[in-house]
């Protein structure tokens, strides 16, 4: 065999072994997503730090803190009745008000799949930093919720898609 075939079947055969043992990615699209429009992205004019401090139900305090915020968006979602977000998570912290309908939010870390429920006129933050969750409309009407993302990369991503944790049935 000359050395050119040996080469090449030395480089290669660990590369075909190494896409055959690949793990894919099986993240949860959204479904029943009517309208996701970004109304607005910007960045601090002045080095801006953010510290966010949640009463939880009980006896649960959670503090966020961003040093140096980078970009923040604002997007409304449409989500129809039946429809989800799918699994997913966001670089900093989020704030999300309900203009209409109701939202079922599911953490990926409550091991019995818990739904909170959020209803017309209420607001609530997502930590951010990793944190999976999905938002469905289990109602009759649409879901409508104004969004907007801290600590956003500079022209990236707000939203990073997840595997579903496996924690609830859907």
């Amino acid at each position: 065999m000359n050395p050119l075939t040996q080469f090449k079947k030395t480089l290669l055969l660990p590369i075909l072994i190494a896409l055959a043992l690949a793990t894919p990615a099986f993240a949860t699209p959204p479904s029943g997503i009517l309208s996701a429009t970004v109304f607005a992205r910007a960045s601090f004019a002045d080095p801006t730090d953010l510290k966010l401090k949640i009463n939880l139900p009980g006896p649960g305090k959670d503090v966020i803190r961003v040093n140096n915020s980078q970009e923040t968006v604002v997007q409304q979602v449409i989500i129809a009745p039946g429809g989800h977000t799918g699994w997913h998570s966001h670089p900093g912290p989020t704030l999300v008000l309900i203009k209409s309908g109701q939202m079922s939010f599911y953490d990926g870390e409550e091991p019995t799949c818990t739904v909170r429920t959020y209803s017309v006129g209420e607001a609530f933050i997502d930590s951010g930093q990793g944190h999976v969750h999905i938002a469905r409309n289990e109602g009759t009407e649409n879901l409508e919720l104004w969004v907007t993302y801290f600590d956003v990369p500079p022209g990236g991503p707000f939203r990073i898609d997840a595997d579903s944790p496996g924690n609830c049935p859907f």
